[in-house]
């Protein structure tokens, strides 16, 4: 079997002689169960279809089918293993509340850091005055 590139894809089609005019392709027949060893493989989680595929010298869209065959026939699309909640251990007796407190200047100015080269200019704006600040960098980042 040839794999060697056509046009950017891979060839995997094989050849074999023929009488008269030389070589001529032959179509590949999978055994089932090297075709639910493939779906197998495309069902594990974060692997995709494509790499099976090309692993296996197949074309994508063929496993693609072989999936969406073995999906209709009933059986579910992933085995994905399904992670059941957990019961939180803790109490709700010994949840505490936490609070977070903010700088007051956080909350009265807009704080804006240029760099330009090595240079860093910090600007800090009153919070009354946004729409001139945006008006002013806006300028700016002309």
């Amino acid at each position: 079997m040839s794999t060697q590139l056509l046009r950017g894809h891979v060839n995997t089609i094989e050849m074999v002689a023929a009488a008269g005019d030389g070589v001529r392709r032959r179509r590949r027949k999978h055994t089932p169960q090297f075709k639910a060893a493939v779906v197998a493989a495309c069902r594990k989680p974060g692997v995709s279809i494509a790499a099976v595929a090309l692993a296996n010298r197949l074309n994508a869209n063929l496993v693609r089918r072989w999936v969406d065959a073995q999906e209709r026939s009933g059986l579910p699309a992933r085995s994905a293993p399904v992670s059941k909640p957990r019961p939180s251990r803790i109490a709700a007796e010994q949840f505490l509340p936490i609070t977070i407190e903010s700088s007051s200047a956080a909350r009265e100015s807009i704080t804006i850091e240029v760099r330009h080269g090595a240079t860093v200019v910090n600007v800090a704006w009153p919070i009354a005055a946004a729409s001139e600040c945006a008006h002013w960098l806006r300028t700016l980042l002309r």
